[in-house]
C-alpha cells in the first residue's frame, strides 16, 4: 500500500498512516516532503511496532513500514 502524504502538514500524514494501521496493513510506503512529517510518521510507526526504512528521493522521503 502507498500513502502519498506529500504536501500535507502534520498531523495529517500521521492520520493517514494511522488509517492504514487500523486496517491491519502490514506493509506500506508513506511518501512525505517535509522533515517534521518524516520524523513524526517514523516515530508513530515505531510505537505501533513497525520497522521503518527511510529513503531520500527527489521529492522528499519514502518511508517503508513493515509490521514486526
Amino acid at each position: 500500500m502507498e500513502i502519498d502524504a506529500r504536501g500535507l502538514s502534520c498531523p495529517q500524514p500521521i492520520i493517514e498512516t494511522k488509517k492504514a494501521v487500523d486496517k491491519k496493513v502490514t506493509s506500506m510506503s508513506v511518501l512525505v516532503d517535509n522533515i517534521a512529517a518524516k520524523e513524526n510518521v517514523s516515530r508513530f510507526a515505531k510505537v505501533m511496532k513497525y520497522d521503518v526504512t527511510v529513503k531520500e528521493t527527489e521529492y522528499g522521503w519514502e518511508l517503508d513500514l513493515e509490521k514486526r
